[in-house]
């Protein structure tokens, strides 16, 4: 499931419009349409704020999110898992 999806669904859950999330965050409405929408990406900031809003969990909020922004780089690639794969590897590493 894509971000703008997953927050389209929880809004429509809880019962709140566009305009009520696009003035929490601080943007017009038609910007946070195009968000759910996935014609623009949310700002990290933004993000945490959703889930905050939508009651949701942060982590995997930003973990669909920053999916949607490696798929958009490297989506039409056609070594793409093999460059993720080397990705994780590399970032386990790090992380030791």
């Amino acid at each position: 499931m894509q971000f703008g999806e997953k927050i389209k669904q929880l809004r429509e859950e809880k019962e709140l419009l566009q305009r009520q999330l696009a003035a929490s965050l601080e943007i017009d409405t038609p910007m946070y349409s195009k968000i759910e929408r996935g014609e623009r990406k949310a700002k990290r900031e933004q993000v945490i704020a959703l889930a905050q809003l939508l009651n949701a969990n942060e982590e995997e909020f930003l973990t669909i999110w920053l999916s949607d922004k490696i798929i958009e780089n490297v989506g039409d690639e056609t070594s793409a898992l093999a460059a993720l794969k080397h990705a994780e590897q590399e970032l386990k590493k790090k992380s030791k």
